[in-house]
């Protein structure tokens, strides 16, 4: 989730696993309906969380995890080594130089903007992670994120890149003994989801108990026609 400081100390104070969020079973009917098992998935901000683990357990075969805690990264690197369909690599989400463009049929991110939104410089930050994302995706391969940002703050910011086709999806958040809310809205149904999001609103009401997850699918016409606009303006 992090961008790193956080998760470095943390994890050396306490190196059990942690999945922010959400763990796999919650989310786990989603990922299978947009991501089939053979595609290749990029996990940002992995930390130390197990859901990595729970995937390549349920089928699915190339899972790559970055984080920028290089402690983490090395814990991980030794537990998972005898797991060939997880790999842990080093990496600032912000520069991730180190994959070529349209390396990922996916990208997992639990949180990440939510972070980087409490730093310093964080609307640059967010934007340069947001980029990163859309250069390794494929053309219609997709970013799936989970976050608690509402759609009135998180639109803007994922529409910035006129790059993708949003839906949205919501599920409940965990209760203190680990279980989810009575279930109001169905994980795999999308939300109606209009410019501003207000329709999000009419929908749960204004104050819904969940996790927002945005699943959007790289449209590389999108961009093109963006850029016409721009130039023809």
């Amino acid at each position: 989730m992090t961008l790193g400081t956080t998760t470095q100390a943390s994890y050396t104070q306490d190196p059990g696993p942690f999945d922010w969020y959400q763990k796999y079973p919650a989310l786990s009917p989603l990922l299978h309906l947009y991501v089939p098992l053979h595609n290749r998935v990029l996990v940002i901000g992995c930390s130390n969380a197990a859901i990595s683990e729970d995937m390549a357990n349920d089928g699915f075969e190339d899972i790559v995890n970055i984080d920028i805690s290089s402690v983490v990264i090395e814990a991980m690197q030794t537990k998972y080594q005898d797991i060939p369909a997880l790999k842990y690599i080093q990496m600032d989400v912000r520069d991730m130089s180190g994959f070529e463009s349209g390396s990922f049929d996916a990208v997992l991110d639990k949180g990440t903007p939510d972070s980087i939104m409490c730093g310093h410089n964080s609307l640059e930050n967010a934007s340069k992670m947001l980029e990163e994302v859309g250069r390794v995706l494929k053309g219609n391969g997709v970013y799936i994120l989970i976050t608690y940002g509402a759609p009135a703050y998180r639109l803007p910011m994922l529409k910035k890149l006129s790059l993708w086709t949003i839906k949205l999806h919501v599920v409940e958040k965990p209760m203190a003994d680990g279980n989810a809310e009575q279930i109001k809205w169905e994980l795999t149904n999308p939300v109606s989801l209009d410019e501003t999001g207000s329709s999000v609103e009419t929908a749960l009401g204004r104050t819904p108990e969940v996790h927002f997850i945005y699943v959007c699918t790289k449209d590389e016409s999108l961009q093109s026609s963006s850029s016409k606009q721009e130039i023809e303006f």
